[in-house]
């Protein structure tokens, strides 16, 4: 089953192709963040992950709870290290790795849709983007978009529609692409059509499924 395909009709055609940044358009490996970060604080990958991910402080990140500057200074508070901006983004951006076959799809399917990013991340992402993933901004040019800038965060409903609502785009005429099954559930509820990445072949076979033409 490919998105809704199998139980929704798609009425209204695809005007826009909604992409997730990271395990979609590129591969990311926390571990490699993470074992990057413990080196600089001299401790451990485990009480770096504690620290951040298991204590739900990155999603303070994620929601926008956090400016970017409030971020990034808790955020060597809680790893006991004076975290430059500088060092966040090189700790971020080694652990990125542009999805090719992927990106070959996305710069495809902008000559005859709309396309756009939106992720589950600080502001920091979107601002630094072009060090972090140089590969987007031709593709996707400002369209890029971190859950941050609308306070809230995927599963959410309203962080889709906020979205949405900036690009000017009616949810029915949407397809997102996601690879964890709630971000993918929570669109669905916002109105969108939704498919849970997993390979680069089953991605072709949803578009087909949705009608999005592929050059």
């Amino acid at each position: 089953m490919f998105g809704q395909c199998a139980s929704v009709a798609v009425t209204d055609a695809i005007k826009l192709v909604l992409f997730d940044m990271d395990n979609v358009l590129c591969d990311y490996d926390r571990a490699t963040r993470v074992a990057y970060l413990a080196e600089l604080a001299g401790t451990t990958s485990a009480f770096i992950h504690e620290a951040i991910w298991d204590s739900g402080f990155e999603l303070l990140g994620d929601s926008g709870a956090l400016e970017a500057a409030d971020y990034l200074r808790g955020f060597g508070e809680r790893i006991g290290y004076p975290l430059s901006l500088d060092e966040w983004v090189e700790a971020r951006r080694r652990s990125m790795q542009a999805d090719r076959a992927m990106l070959n799809i996305a710069g495809s399917l902008r000559k005859t849709v709309d396309i756009a990013v939106l992720t589950n991340n600080t502001t920091l992402v979107a601002d630094h983007i072009d060090t972090l993933l140089p590969e987007l901004r031709p593709l996707f040019d400002a369209r890029i978009y971190t859950s941050a800038q609308f306070k809230t965060a995927k599963p959410d409903p309203h962080c889709y529609r906020l979205c949405l609502s900036e690009l000017g785009v009616r949810p029915q005429t949407a397809l997102f692409v996601d690879d964890l099954a709630a971000n993918v559930a929570g669109a669905r509820e916002a109105g969108l059509f939704a498919h849970q990445h997993n390979s680069v072949e089953t991605f072709r076979q949803a578009l087909s499924e949705y009608g999005v033409p592929l050059d």
